[in-house]
């Protein structure tokens, strides 16, 4: 009778190591800190940092442009006119109240 060779222990206990390294790293690809689900999110964050930044600097500049156009060196009597009728709550005599 002539026997069939079995694989060697040696054999079987280094490929389930190997396939073991092999899942635990393509798992910390895809699912770890520095994964690509991470830097999916790290891109979404920074694009909704980026809009925020852009509505920021655009109020930034509203306000920019109204407090230069009430400095001493331009003065806009209509925008000061607005701004003394909306603190002060008075109207002229020749205005309607619609409430």
């Amino acid at each position: 009778m002539t026997r069939t060779p079995r694989p060697a222990f040696g054999t079987f206990v280094f490929f389930t190591a190997a396939l073991g390294l092999a899942t635990y790293f393509t798992f910390a690809a895809v699912q770890g800190d520095f994964g690509l689900f991470r830097r999916a999110e790290i891109v979404a964050e920074a694009d909704a940092l980026q809009k925020q930044l852009t509505h920021v600097q655009q109020e930034v500049s509203r306000m920019e442009n109204l407090t230069q156009r009430l400095s001493d060196n331009f003065l806009d009597l209509d925008l000061l006119d607005e701004q003394a009728r909306s603190v002060l709550g008075m109207i002229r005599a020749d205005e309607i109240v619609i409430r």
